[in-house]
């Protein structure tokens, strides 16, 4: 997995394109709401004393950098002096995909802020920061293990093997005997206890809040969903694992219950594990929403609402995409 996605040749080393145009959709390339909640939700946080006026917001893994720029132009909308006292990072480990995001709010926010863009936590630090992320949690790598078993991939061929002791216990302390166990959520719930005092961490993904014990592991390309193990040798004469190596996105569901256990494990209070509809109405798009109809006309309206309603409508975003919210006191 790490050579399909990270390697040198990886499918994001080459910084693919999201959206229509891409092989597939995110909340934030649907709508400008998406962000612009989340800009109203932390505003809110400092109104309620829940959030420095001087604290750091802080996105991991922004593709193109549109999620935060949105937050951004929410919170300039809503309480234009933040924009002055808030610092704005940026945690994105692939080169080319920071010069990207650099290049982007540079270009939307010009001098007007002095925006971070780091490869890691390493050497960063803050006293209150909130954390935010969009599909990062699904990006991490995995594992697949079926019973005693662990998946291995030679040659774009299948097979398995005996599982290690310490995978197996971890497999078993989940409560996974079948399906993927996402690696690194520890070492981020780490990195965020180190790095800020008080910290809020807040991410969106699809999944569910307990172990699927099913394999999700699937391939997007084109806007098509592959089943990995439709795509292996097992299918017989519809072999093509090797056709979407590197050149497609590879996924799996996030079980929000090992996302809890990691972050509570690092010091976290997990607050809520809801869906994106309901975390998108509690962050108050409809307020957003009703701010936008009183200063447009109506086709304008009509067009962005229905593009903010695919955000929560249980038949595309609203129900599969779950979040998750932590939080770390000093």
């Amino acid at each position: 997995m790490n050579a399909w996605l990270y390697g040198p040749d990886g499918y994001y080393s080459s910084f693919p394109k999201v959206g229509k145009e891409g092989d597939f959709y995110t909340s934030v390339s649907t709508s400008i709401f998406f962000g612009g909640s989340i800009g109203k939700y932390i505003v809110d946080l400092i109104k309620e004393d829940k959030f420095s006026k001087n604290g750091t917001v802080i996105e991991i893994g922004a593709h193109q950098g549109y999620m935060l720029a949105d937050i951004i132009q929410f919170i300039y909308t809503l309480w234009p002096e933040l924009i002055g006292s808030l610092q704005f990072v940026i945690i994105e480990p692939i080169a080319s995909a920071r010069k990207a995001q650099e290049e982007y709010l540079k270009a939307s926010f010009k001098d007007a802020l002095d925006i971070k863009f780091l490869p890691s936590f390493e050497g960063f630090t803050c006293k209150d920061a909130v954390v935010v992320s969009n599909e990062l949690l699904d990006a991490f790598l995995c594992e697949v293990v079926y019973e005693d078993n662990l998946l291995y991939i030679k040659e774009h061929q299948v097979y398995f093997e005996k599982i290690d002791k310490e995978l197996k216990a971890k497999a078993k302390n989940l409560g996974v005997y079948k399906g993927e166990i996402s690696l690194g959520f520890e070492a981020l719930s780490d990195s965020l206890a180190k790095t800020c005092k008080r910290c809020r961490f807040i991410s969106f993904d699809y999944g569910q809040e307990y172990p699927r014990n099913d394999f999700s592991l699937r391939v997007y390309k084109n806007h098509q969903v592959y089943p990995f193990f439709s795509l292996t040798s097992k299918a017989g004469d519809k072999e093509q694992l090797s056709q979407f190596f590197q050149k497609s996105d590879l996924t799996c569901d996030v079980n929000f219950a090992h996302v809890k256990k990691a972050f509570e494990m690092g010091g976290f209070e997990t607050l809520r594990i809801v869906s994106q509809m309901q975390a998108l109405v509690d962050f108050g798009i409809d307020y957003l929403l009703a701010m936008l109809q009183e200063k447009v006309d109506e086709r304008t309206y009509f067009n962005e609402a229905q593009k903010a309603k695919q955000l929560i409508l249980p038949s595309f975003f609203g129900e599969r995409f779950k979040m998750i919210e932590c939080l770390k006191e000093r």
